[in-house]
């Protein structure tokens, strides 16, 4: 019986005859007497090797016709064989093309990042961008197993919103039937309401800023995980994401080796991810970042640049607290020691990606809060389901947000975001 298996499970059929079906990878003949194929299935690659007199006739007089991405249905015995990718091979006895590829556009050579991104839609076949991918997953995978073992309750929350949550000036706005609506910029405000329901939430849904910006490190439309959890302070809020982050890491390198491997990261650097993030007030973070940039004025937030410059005298991420109050959100809390300082935090990766994880504990009293919306010239009307929350039974509470793709891009050690994503969403481009 021929059983259909993935290229991923042949470490349970050796010895066995099994049908594979995928796309080809790559082809070679050695000789008129043997001839090999590698075959990928979307969970690894596969030798399959055809030896004349071991398979069928036709398939070697056929074997000119297979092209680079023809999909095609392969039997034959599964071997063991340490040279082979993944470890396994098959000694092939037939293949069958299912659908014929012409002229394949990707090809070996070279290629400009343009060509690439024209062509996103099979670039992510190629052996990196597979990796990239299945890294991504695993990450998805790791934080909600992360907070579904905590108890926290994954609360959706919506894609169109009435109002900003960050800034008006990066509000992706669409017509909603007789109105307008704005794509969500985040899920927090709505999370703080569902904390108060459940004590601690967490939601996970595409994130959308327009930003006219064309850097390595920004995309306009990614990915947030976004925790809130009702008692908890500024410290508490670290605590969480301390363990969290160092879960992440920790799950993809022992469940992802080959994929990093594949990418050639330098895994050293992650396994020193252990937790227990030094934690940076503002001021001091400053400090460090004068001794290199002189020009740097305390008081403003942190470009690329000084994020690396802190981030650089660390082997692990480290956490900034207590930013102005002047340079951060209007929800953000003060704090009562210094009310010029707000009770917030930003967890910056290492080896120069940046900011990972922005949160903080949120203003939880009424009148405050009222009069910050106030201070940043936002309608106290739109934002009336909001104030209710500390209205009634307003409890102290904090929350962070992790962008997928600045997480993705680290973990992975790209040069550039874009390759974080399926199909990024960028400045000046939203094709394919």
């Amino acid at each position: 019986m021929n059983d259909k298996v993935y290229i991923e499970d042949l470490k349970n059929h050796v010895d066995k005859e099994v049908t594979l079906k995928g796309w080809v990878y790559n082809l070679r003949a050695s000789s008129k007497k043997i001839k090999f194929l590698i075959l990928r299935d979307g969970t690894g690659l596969c030798q399959c090797v055809y030896f004349k007199g071991e398979c069928e006739e036709k398939s070697l007089e056929h074997f000119a016709e297979l092209t680079q991405e023809s999909s095609v249905e392969v039997r034959g015995l599964v071997k063991a064989e340490p040279r082979s990718p993944g470890g396994f091979e098959l000694s092939a006895k037939s293949f069958k093309i299912l659908s014929p590829s012409a002229d394949y556009p990707i090809t070996p050579k070279e290629h400009g990042v343009d060509f690439l991104m024209n062509h996103r839609h099979l670039w992510l076949r190629s052996k990196k961008q597979h990796a990239i991918v299945r890294v991504r997953s695993e990450i998805v995978k790791a934080s909600r197993d992360f907070f579904d073992s905590r108890n926290f309750t994954l609360c959706d929350t919506p894609i169109l919103t009435p109002n900003a949550c960050e800034g008006t000036s990066t509000l992706f706005e669409t017509k909603y039937f007789d109105g307008s609506a704005y794509l969500s910029q985040s899920g927090q405000l709505y999370s703080e309401a569902n904390a108060m329901a459940h004590g601690k939430v967490y939601c996970f849904g595409p994130t959308f800023r327009a930003e006219k910006s064309k850097t390595r490190r920004h995309l306009l439309e990614f990915w947030m995980i976004e925790p809130e959890m009702a008692f908890f302070d500024l410290n508490e809020n670290m605590d969480l994401a301390d363990e969290f982050v160092t879960y992440v890491v920790q799950t993809v390198l022992k469940n992802k080796a080959e994929e990093l491997k594949t990418l050639e990261r330098d895994t050293s650097k992650l396994e020193k991810i252990k937790g227990d993030f030094k934690r940076l007030h503002y001021n001091e973070a400053c400090e460090i970042i004068l001794k290199e940039n002189p020009n740097f004025n305390v008081g403003d937030d942190f470009g690329a640049p000084d994020e690396t410059i802190v981030s650089s005298h660390f082997e692990q991420p480290v956490f900034v607290h207590n930013y102005p109050k002047a340079i951060k959100a209007f929800y953000m809390k003060e704090d009562p020691k210094n009310s010029s300082e707000s009770l917030s935090c930003d967890l910056l990766a290492t080896e120069g990606y940046g900011e990972l994880i922005g949160g903080g504990q949120r203003e939880d009293s009424y009148d405050v809060l009222l009069k910050k919306i106030k201070e940043h010239n936002l309608n106290p009307k739109d934002f009336d389901w909001y104030l209710d929350i500390r209205k009634y039974g307003s409890v102290p509470h904090s929350g962070f947000g992790m962008g997928l793709e600045r997480c993705v891009s680290w973990i992975c050690g790209l040069s550039h975001i874009r390759e974080t994503i399926p199909f990024p969403r960028m400045y000046g481009r939203n094709r394919p």
